[in-house]
């Protein structure tokens, strides 16, 4: 039975500038002679296949917090969407606390994907979109509106605003929705991404499993926020990099001594051929 190893990109297996060093590569694309190796990240179809240049994958690709789980190739396996009508509903109660979102929208049966926002900008998102462009589908609006296909919303901005409006937004939809507030690493905020209640990493790998059918049981997962905590309790080996995050660290079956700017990920694997 061949082991499965699946690891979040930012802060674990990308290096801070978002690059992946030759040596992670090489270690990494030996292992996948025998084991099933994927991706379960934040990041969109696009800008994963952009920063995974040079490394073999060969499970499809969990996306988006778990919203959209693709191939490479763009075969769509699973997605999990907010319709128009709730992500009109959030723009607006967003707007209560005088901040707009992104929202990230499938926008074609391609998988192209849409990054929406508004033309009211925080300091914090300005900082974020300069390193966007119209290749990567963004698309500015006076007036905000969600689309059909709505992956995931995310707000960023000061820590206590967006814990205020999450707890508005746990008052008005519950487990309608799933929510995600962390420290974000690049621009020194905090995001708060909401999903499909079911869209996660961890019903991302269930997809995955049931595509493949692969044994569960043979999950190693990395990673380093508290978006991974879902795999994290899915997995049967769950590795935390050194800078991971304390709370996900208190969840993690092993803590590497590594970080993500040290090749955490490719020198466990490597450890593993002496075990």
């Amino acid at each position: 039975m061949k082991k499965i190893y699946i690891t979040d990109l930012d802060h674990t297996f990308l290096r801070n500038d978002l690059s992946i060093s030759d040596y992670t590569k090489t270690i990494w694309n030996a292992k996948a002679q025998d084991s099933i190796l994927g991706v379960a990240t934040a990041r969109s179809l696009k800008r994963t296949k952009q920063y995974l240049q040079g490394v073999h994958i060969n499970a499809p690709m969990i996306l988006l917090d778990g919203a959209l789980v693709a191939t490479h190739e763009h075969e769509l396996i699973d997605s999990k969407l907010l319709s128009a009508e709730i992500g009109d509903s959030i723009i607006a109660e967003g707007a209560k606390f005088g901040i707009y979102p992104f929202v990230l929208s499938l926008l074609d049966a391609k998988l192209n994907e849409g990054f929406l926002h508004s033309n009211i900008l925080n300091e914090d998102q300005i900082k974020v979109l300069a390193n966007y462009d119209t290749s990567d589908g963004l698309l500015g609006y006076d007036n905000l509106r969600a689309t059909e296909q709505n992956l995931k919303i995310v707000y960023m901005g000061e820590e206590q605003l967006l814990r205020d409006l999450e707890k508005h937004l746990k008052a008005i939809y519950g487990d309608e929705l799933k929510y995600i507030l962390a420290p974000e690493a690049y621009v020194g905020c905090y995001f708060l991404t909401l999903l499909h209640k079911d869209a996660d990493k961890a019903h991302g790998i269930q997809s995955v499993s049931e595509y493949m059918g692969f044994d569960l049981a043979e999950l190693t997962v990395f990673g380093d926020n508290y978006n991974d905590l879902g795999m994290f309790e899915l997995a049967n080996i769950s590795v935390a990099v050194a800078n991971a995050q304390e709370g996900v660290k208190a969840k993690a079956k092993i803590i590497l001594e590594h970080s993500n700017e040290q090749d955490a990920v490719a020198k466990y694997l490597k450890s593993l051929l002496h075990v």
